[in-house]
């Protein structure tokens, strides 16, 4: 990967969070125009398509920026010295503006107005724990797939991410920049700006913690298998 320019890198990172946002935000607005009021149904085919486009732009960007699309996983890039601190910098930056874009480009398909701010609750303590939760788990994913089968990881993340959104109370976020760009919403996968903080303060806690777990599981396991 670093063979590839950092300015492509970025504009991929851009490029791809900006289209995981308008997967995630547009399949919320059409699930809860064609549901019938039903919640489950909505957040069913909401979790479906989410999955499914996160798969295909894994799959996509993969090769050119690692297809974080999110900031802890940088995070995570730069613990592992895949990328430098500057770089995971630049990529957060970059998906913050591709996310907000994204969010846009789903209004402007189902002619939302184009900035809003949501009025959608999501706060107390089951909420901030399912993020932490929520983003161990997927950090954990990708750890683990990255270091024993790096082939399995779109296919792993996505059918993570689906599932998350029916076992956490928060229909799992585990992403910062995700977070931040769903404040811009007043649709089905908005979340008031007031509760974002939480989230991401839960986010990050998660994402350490698993990196720290899953860094000492892997070194145990090499070290049993030089014995």
């Amino acid at each position: 990967m670093h063979h590839i320019p950092l300015n492509r890198r970025l504009v991929a990172e851009l490029i791809g969070t900006a289209f995981l946002l308008a997967i995630v935000v547009g399949s919320g607005i059409m699930a809860e125009k064609l549901s019938g009021g039903s919640v489950g149904l909505a957040l069913l085919a909401n979790a479906l398509a989410t999955g499914a486009g996160l798969f295909a732009l894994i799959v996509v960007f993969a090769p050119i920026s690692g297809a974080h699309f999110n900031p802890v996983v940088s995070l995570f890039s730069a613990m592992e010295r895949h990328i430098s601190w500057r770089e995971a910098g630049l990529y957060t930056i970059y998906q913050l503006v591709g996310a907000v874009l994204g969010v846009f480009a789903a209004h402007v398909m189902f002619d939302v107005p184009i900035f809003e701010l949501s009025h959608h609750a999501r706060s107390g303590v089951a909420q901030w724990w399912s993020e932490f939760v929520a983003t161990f788990g997927l950090l954990a994913v990708i750890i683990s797939t990255s270091r024993s089968h790096h082939e399995m990881t779109p296919v792993a993340v996505a059918a993570y991410i689906t599932a998350a959104y029916w076992f956490t109370a928060s229909t799992s976020f585990a992403n910062p920049a995700v977070t931040l760009a769903r404040t811009l919403t007043d649709t089905f996968a908005g979340i008031r700006p007031c509760d974002s903080f939480g989230f991401m303060v839960m986010q990050v806690l998660g994402a350490v913690a698993a990196i720290l777990v899953f860094r000492w599981l892997y070194l145990t396991r090499r070290s049993n298998t030089t014995v």
